[in-house]
Formats: C-alpha cells, sequence, structure tokens
C-alpha cells in the first residue's frame, strides 16, 4: 500500500513538474491580438561579445535573467545582449492565422533572430539599421519577424542584440491581420503631424519671402530639423527617403537634433528681441547654446554616434529649459507675445524629458513615451505659429498706430507750413522777378566771358587754357573706356618770314584764313580745335584711328597749300607741317608725353623739308 502511495505521488510530481514548465513558455492561444512578452523573456549580457548561438543554448536557465518589467531597457552600453524566449504553439487555428514578432524600436544597429526547435535553428533572420532597408523581410519602419510554429510544437526564440544607440527591446507578439490595422492607425497619426509640420513650414516659409524678416526663416528651419528628428526616430526617413544609406540614417539623428537646438536659439533671440548690446550675459549665453549644438552637428560627421548622443540630448534639454525660463521673463515684463513661446517651448521640453528619460531607463516604453515628443512637438509648432502670427499683427497695429501719429504730425506740420508759404510767397515773387532780371543779364556777361576766356580773339578757335583741360577731359574717357585717340599739332612754314616781309597784319590775316580752312576740314562735334600758341595749332580727334589722322592731317596740309594768299596782288605761297600721334592711353598721367612724341613728329616733319605729315611712330622718334 504505501510502496502504492509513492508511486502516485511520484506521478503527481512529475505532472506538477510538466505544467510548471509548460506555464514557463508562451503560449500562443493567449495571443488574442498582440502581446507584450516583456514579462516572458530572459536575457544574458555578453559583455565582451564573446558568446555564439551554441554558446548561448547551453547556457542553463538559472544562469538567464528573468526580465521582471513589460519594457527591456538597458540605456546606452557597449555590450551585446541575447534575449530567450519559449514558444508553444497549443492554439490549432494559428496555422491559418500566422504570427508577426515586433521589436519595436527602428535604430538598432544589428539583431539576430533565431528559431530553434528540437536543438535545431530552424530559421534565422538578421535585421538593423545597419542593413539596407530593402533586405528586411516585412518592408515596414519596424523590425518584424514572421514565426512559423505549427500546432502543439514548442520552440525557443534566441535574439542576439547590438547597437550604439539605445539598448530598447519592445517586443511583441501580434496577429498578422490585427497588426496591419493597428500599423495603418499609426501611418495616420503620422501623416497628420508631418501634415502640420508642412503647412506650418509653407506658411512661415512664404511670410518670410514676403517681408525678409529672418525669425520666420530661423523658425521654418527650426521645425523642419525638429520634424527630420522625429522621422529618424521613428525609422519613417530610412524607409523612404535614405534606404540605403546606412551610416547617414544614425548620424543624422544627430545632425537633426542638434539643428533643431541650433536654429531654436536663432530663432529665440529674434522672437525675444534679446539686444546683443544691452542684454550682453544673455545673448552670450543663448549664443553659447547655439555654439554648442553647431560645435555637435559638425562632430557628428567625424565622430561616432555614441560618442555625441548623450552630450546632444543633454545640450537640447538644458536649451529647452533656458528658452522656457526667458520666455517666462519676458512674460513677466508685459512682451504679449511670449506667453505663447513659454508655453510652447514648454510642451516641447515636457516631451523632451520624457523622451530623454525613456533612453536612459527611468521611464517605461509605452504609448505616451514614445509619442510625447511628437505630441509636444506638434503643440508648440502651432502655438510658435500663433506666436509669430501675433507678434506680425502687433508690429502691424505698433507702424499704423505710429503711421497715423505721422499723418497727424504732418497735417500740422503743413497747416503751419501753409501759413508760413502764404506769408513769403508774395515777398518771393518780387524778390524772384528781380533775381531773374538780374540773373538773365548775368548770365549774358557769363556767355561772353566764357567766350571771352575760351577763345582765340585772332583766329576765333579755341585758345590754349581751353584746349588744355579739354585735353585732360578726353584723355581720362579715352583711358577709361581704352578707345584710341588721335592729336595733330600743325605749325606754318616760315611764317616769321610772312610776318616780317608783309608784316603783322599780313600774318594775322594768313592766321585767319587757315583757321577757316582747319574748321571746314574738322566737323566732328567731338573733335577740339585750338590755336595753341603763335602759329601753331593743335587738333583733338577722340576715337580715331591712326589711318583716319593721318587723313585728316593730310587734307589740312593739302587744303592750305592750296589756298589762295594775296598781298597786294601778289600770290604768297603757305604750307604747313604736321605732327600726329595716335594711340589708347594706357594710364592716366601720359598726356605730357603723348604731346611730346607729338610735337617731336611735327619737329621731324619741318627737318623733313618741310610741307609734309610726319606720324610719332617709334622708328620716327628714333630718327629725331
Amino acid at each position: 500500500m504505501v510502496r502504492w502511495i509513492w508511486i502516485w505521488l511520484a506521478g503527481v510530481m512529475v505532472a506538477v513538474s510538466g505544467s510548471l514548465m509548460a506555464m514557463e513558455r508562451t503560449t500562443v492561444s493567449s495571443v488574442v491580438n498582440q502581446t507584450d512578452l516583456g514579462r516572458w523573456i530572459l536575457y544574458l549580457e555578453d559583455a565582451h561579445h564573446a558568446y555564439a548561438l551554441e554558446d548561448v543554448k547551453n547556457i542553463p536557465d538559472r544562469a538567464w535573467v528573468r526580465n521582471q518589467g513589460q519594457l527591456l531597457n538597458f540605456g546606452y552600453t557597449d555590450a551585446a545582449y541575447w534575449f530567450k524566449l519559449p514558444l508553444y504553439n497549443d492554439d490549432t487555428r494559428r496555422d491559418l492565422n500566422p504570427l508577426l514578432l515586433e521589436i519595436g524600436y527602428g535604430v538598432l544597429d544589428r539583431v539576430e533572430v533565431y528559431l530553434v526547435r528540437d536543438a535545431k535553428v530552424v530559421e534565422t533572420t538578421v535585421l538593423g539599421d545597419k542593413i539596407p532597408f530593402a533586405e528586411r523581410l516585412i518592408q515596414n519602419r519596424h523590425f518584424l519577424v514572421p514565426l512559423n510554429l505549427p500546432s502543439g510544437a514548442d520552440a525557443d526564440l534566441y535574439l542576439r542584440v547590438v547597437t550604439t544607440s539605445s539598448m530598447q527591446f519592445p517586443l511583441l507578439l501580434w496577429d498578422e491581420h490585427h497588426f496591419y490595422q493597428i500599423d495603418q492607425a499609426r501611418m495616420i497619426s503620422h501623416g497628420v503631424y508631418f501634415g502640420i509640420v508642412l503647412v506650418m513650414i509653407i506658411y512661415n516659409l512664404f511670410v518670410f519671402m514676403a517681408i525678409g524678416e529672418r525669425t520666420y526663416l530661423h523658425y521654418v528651419l527650426c521645425i523642419f530639423s525638429m520634424a527630420m528628428f522625429l522621422a529618424a526616430i521613428n525609422g519613417l526617413t530610412f524607409q523612404y527617403l535614405w534606404p540605403n544609406a546606412t551610416w547617414w540614417n544614425d548620424q543624422s539623428i544627430l545632425v537633426f537634433l542638434n539643428a533643431t537646438v541650433l536654429f531654436g536659439c536663432l530663432f529665440s533671440l529674434k522672437f525675444l528681441t534679446i539686444d546683443r548690446h544691452s542684454e550682453k550675459l544673455l545673448y552670450r549665453y543663448v549664443a553659447g547654446l547655439g555654439g554648442t549644438a553647431l560645435v555637435l552637428l559638425l562632430a557628428s560627421f567625424f565622430m561616432s554616434y555614441r560618442m555625441i548622443i548623450s552630450f546632444s540630448i543633454a545640450s537640447g534639454a538644458l536649451a529647452a529649459v533656458s528658452l522656457i525660463v526667458m520666455g517666462g521673463w519676458r512674460w513677466f515684463r508685459g512682451q504679449a507675445s511670449a506667453r505663447y513661446f513659454t508655453v510652447a517651448w514648454f510642451l516641447m521640453l515636457a516631451g523632451s524629458i520624457v523622451l530623454a528619460l525613456n533612453k536612459y531607463s527611468m521611464l517605461p516604453q509605452n504609448l505616451l513615451t514614445e509619442n510625447a515628443i511628437q505630441i509636444g512637438s506638434a503643440l508648440e509648432i502651432i502655438l510658435l505659429s500663433i506666436a509669430l502670427a501675433d507678434r506680425l499683427n502687433h508690429e502691424k497695429r505698433k507702424a499704423f498706430e505710429a503711421q497715423q501719429k505721422a499723418l497727424e504730425l504732418e497735417r500740422e506740420a503743413r497747416a503751419v507750413q501753409a501759413e508760413y508759404l502764404e506769408a513769403q510767397r508774395t515777398a518771393n515773387q518780387r524778390l524772384e522777378e528781380r533775381v531773374a532780371e538780374r540773373t538773365r543779364e548775368l548770365e549774358k556777361v557769363n556767355e561772353k566771358l566764357l567766350q571771352l576766356s575760351c577763345e582765340d580773339a585772332l583766329s576765333g578757335l579755341k585758345n590754349r587754357g581751353y584746349f588744355d583741360q579739354t585735353f585732360k577731359q578726353v584723355w581720362l574717357s579715352a583711358y577709361r573706356y581704352k578707345q584710341p585717340l588721335a592729336l595733330l599739332v600743325a605749325d606754318i612754314d616760315h611764317f616769321k618770314r610772312i610776318n616780317d616781309q608783309y608784316g603783322h597784319l599780313m600774318g594775322d590775316e594768313c592766321l585767319r584764313l587757315i583757321a577757316q580752312s582747319l574748321r571746314k576740314l574738322v566737323v566732328r562735334p567731338q573733335d577740339v580745335i585750338a590755336r595753341y600758341g603763335g602759329e601753331e595749332f593743335v587738333m583733338l580727334l577722340p576715337d580715331t584711328s591712326e589711318e583716319g589722322a593721318m587723313s585728316v592731317a593730310e587734307r589740312i596740309r593739302a587744303r592750305v597749300e592750296s589756298l589762295a594768299f594775296h598781298v597786294a596782288d601778289q600770290a604768297v605761297p603757305v604750307t604747313i607741317s604736321i605732327g600726329v600721334n595716335v594711340g589708347v592711353p594706357q594710364s592716366a598721367q601720359g598726356r605730357e608725353p603723348f604731346f611730346k612724341q607729338a610735337d617731336d613728329a611735327l619737329y621731324l616733319a619741318k627737318a623733313r623739308g618741310r610741307n609734309q605729315v610726319c606720324l610719332a611712330t617709334p622708328q620716327n622718334l628714333h630718327a629725331i
């Protein structure tokens, strides 16, 4: 009898032991729509990355640590982590309704999934944001693994995770149909958020282009960076924008996080009107926060994600707290739009703090903590847009009031001015009549004086003073526009003999006759003819080539030679020698050498027998 009792007790113990073992496994029948696997999973830290799957399979269950809560979150760590989940399919319907394993944190670097049955690996899947997106079994921003477990079968699910981001491991088991329903609702919520951001970006960008106020540009860049940061955290950028850029996918989180802080500081300096001269310490503090964010942003291109992320989160949290304090101070001081600014940044800070605490394992991972910053940023974006609109309206009201006041003052000033003008009008009219009369007289006198000062009284041509002044202006113009300039220096041959033989009156008549001939041959409005002194004449021909200048000089020489100059019915031959210099001025100060070369050419013409034209060339000038 005792023997049978002991046998019965042994059977009961075996049955209880088997029941307990079955209870340790996650049953598929418990998955109605979704199940959080956190409370069933076991984990093992591999600090030195020393374990392979075969090593882990042989580790006894007592060496594993059972997770005490739903969330698996180990913060930022260099260690690899192994996870073990015993499964048992006790639901015959699951052959038709497949299961999906979801790892709901899309920035893990590498996740290795092994399904082991009867000590054999039946399925292996490798995931991670260091692997191009197209290589995923299921195209989703989160990591999804289909589980094929026949009815009545048990298996062990092993997972190995290595990452430079926060070691978060939200593990859910879904009914496939229910997952896609919920995921569609998630995507709709993301679409609403990014739709709000896009509308605000477009609106404020148009405002910036319309009024040119840089505050709006900084705001647009701030909310754009914020939206891109959240999209990167949620895996949307990796899915839709850069599915193959695995390095940039991690670094973009750092870039957009620090860009949000940088442009947020620049926006706040303008929006809160922090003056760099009267509020030096406050201005430098905010500028220092922005400068720190800029340094971290640039460092993210050269340094690892692990080294930068902690500093970036701390910098962002400090900046948000500082901006809230400054906004509250401005609100207290009476700046109306600061109330929107303060509340907006408080909401953003609240979301940031929740995200930071979540990353440092101080808060559990749930719908609120995962989306707190997204909710807070959406409210912040809306409130800041309202703040900008309120500020714009306030400035418009101030401008309108100032304009009205200015108009009122202008009306008063105009009334006073009208009285004053009426009082002066009669006196001014009489004075203007007198002034006009005297002005006309003075103009006539000035015209005569100007004519006398510029003309040579004997020949009627311009005099030497006029030529010198005009030569300077024409030379500078030719130098500026790189145009050729021709100078003709002419001298009457043997003029002293005419004066000595026939008297000075005949000499003067000869000069007048030659001057008339020059006027007929040099006819362009821009050309200048002047009597330079005695029997010497100069002609300045702007924009004239060497060929043109020589042609004019030759016509002058021929015309003078053919003149019929008679003294007491006796024909007196008259000839003229001409030196020509043509060139494009190479400096603003080269007039005197240019004139001397023309004068040297005249000297050469006389030396060669007179009554000829000589061009100032290097060969001719060398012969002098």
